[in-house]
């Protein structure tokens, strides 16, 4: 079948797409690459990725395009779900003959309330879904298909029996020529990434038990199944040929430095290096120095961080296998090498209270990571968080889908008896200024525009942007 693989309209600036945890629109406009689609896309000969946000396509723009497909697979989220499913319905009025499918973690998780949510879906895939797709795209029978859950003529569910994960990673076809083929490279731009950027998964997978944490809890699992190094740098280099343009490679990985895993991160380092690749990738606050500077000599720039608090017993309590201690060393070993940090946070989380927000600002404030995100807690369905949230009586059940407002903006979800939602959402924008707000931060931010007309321009525009969140923010 004719396959479009798609990212529905949503509202400006909306990061649905993204593998990570952060579904929501960002404090700056951003936009991660759609890889969880172009995986099975470039399993499907003749298939086609539309990034509908990205591209800034209206409504109609982007049915006129779906409108010429016989199968359409949509990826969503618990935020973009009612959106997406509205869509999918548009596409229904258009051509009833058209089949559409969702993939994503909401899905493989909530497969009889998404289906039984619009007639207009006709199955989803849950697990790893790419090869599932693939095997729709080939018309085989849903009976014959694993992994899918669709209905039956009577309106019942039909449950498949699950798939198998995928072991051998080297198998999938490289992602980025379908970025080449499908995409506007030039719209994906991260604020602490050079643009234009490119990233991908060099494996999937976590071994890390965080509580908050949506992939690894409803797709990936929690064993970390990798590429072999020859398979990433044989991507690299199709991308050195191929996208002359790209600056940085950003490796997506949920731990791309996990312990298991680091004579690979030795190996595919010394391999871009020679290549002449500058790169970044997520990382857990414990590498020991050793590997940081291995990377940090073969061309590694920046590291993105999941700090989540400043607080031992949030730690503790979140499942996050990390003391501050040891983030704090891991911090100073970075600023010592050289490597720029990028530090995430999140307010919000189980043993939250006023003092630690305020300990959570300071150990940031100490620390010091170049630029940082400010999320609140966010408990998806599937996830740990959501089951305690729900069973403590911190979330209500049947609020649990309403993450962000109607603009995009995270909401605070989870209210504790001695901390409201109110209190915890506004200490987002606590959090930001009294972190960007130093003298010492400003002055360095300063320092980084008078090295860079292009920084100068890209800091002053990511500025009115985060003025603006700010303002939303206290709204």
């Amino acid at each position: 079948m004719k396959t479009l693989f798609l990212q529905a309209p949503s509202f400006d600036g909306f990061d649905g797409g993204a593998g990570s945890r952060y579904q929501a629109k960002r404090e700056i406009k951003s936009f991660w690459y759609p890889t969880w689609l172009a995986q099975p896309a470039a399993l499907v000969p003749g298939s086609r990725v539309l990034d509908a946000p990205v591209e800034e396509l209206s409504v109609e723009e982007t049915l006129d395009i779906a409108a010429e497909y016989d199968l359409v697979i949509i990826h969503t989220s618990t935020p973009s779900f009612p959106t997406d499913a509205k869509f999918a319905e548009f596409i229904k009025q258009r051509r009833a003959d058209i089949l559409i499918g969702m993939v994503g973690a909401k899905v493989a998780v909530e497969p009889d309330a998404s289906l039984l949510a619009s007639s207009a879906i006709d199955f989803v895939a849950r697990e790893e879904f790419d090869y599932t797709c693939k095997e729709v795209a080939e018309g085989r029978a849903f009976k014959d298909i694993a992994g899918i859950s669709y209905k039956l003529i009577d309106g019942s569910v039909q449950h498949n029996p699950s798939r198998a994960t995928i072991e051998q990673m080297d198998d999938l076809p490289f992602v980025s020529p379908i970025y080449k083929r499908d995409l506007k490279i030039d719209r994906y731009f991260i604020g602490y990434l050079l643009h234009p950027y490119v990233s991908i998964y060099t494996g999937r997978g976590c071994r890390s038990k965080c509580t908050f944490c949506l992939w690894p809890q409803t797709v990936g699992g929690h064993r970390y199944r990798v590429r072999s190094a020859a398979n990433v740098l044989a991507e690299a280099k199709w991308i050195k040929e191929n996208m002359p343009e790209v600056r940085e490679l950003m490796f997506d990985d949920d731990t791309f430095t996990d312990s298991s895993n680091m004579e690979r991160v030795h190996d595919i380092a010394r391999g871009l290096h020679a290549m002449g690749w500058t790169w970044s990738c997520n990382a857990k606050a414990n590498v020991p120095y050793e590997s940081l500077k291995i990377m940090k000599d073969n061309g590694l720039r920046l590291l993105l961080v999941g700090y989540e608090s400043g607080d031992d017993q949030i730690l503790h309590n979140i499942k996050k296998g990390l003391r501050t201690d040891i983030a704090r060393t891991f911090t100073e070993n970075c600023r010592k090498l050289g490597i720029t940090v990028h530090g995430t946070f999140i307010l919000g989380l189980p043993g939250e209270t006023k003092e630690t927000i305020a300990r959570t600002i300071a150990y940031a404030k100490e620390i010091n990571p170049h630029t940082i995100q400010v999320s609140l807690a966010a408990p998806y369905p599937g996830t740990s968080l959501y089951k305690q949230a729900i069973e403590n009586g911190w979330l209500e059940h049947n609020t649990a889908a309403n993450t962000v407002n109607d603009k995009g903006v995270q909401l605070a979800m989870i209210s504790y008896p001695h901390l409201s939602k109110e209190e915890i959402f506004h200490g987002v924008e606590t959090f930001y200024r009294s972190f960007y707000f130093r003298p010492s931060k400003i002055w360095e931010i300063v320092k980084e525009m008078a090295g860079s007309w292009e920084m100068t321009k890209r800091r002053l525009r990511e500025g009115v942007e985060f003025f603006r969140f700010l303002r939303a923010h206290e709204a």
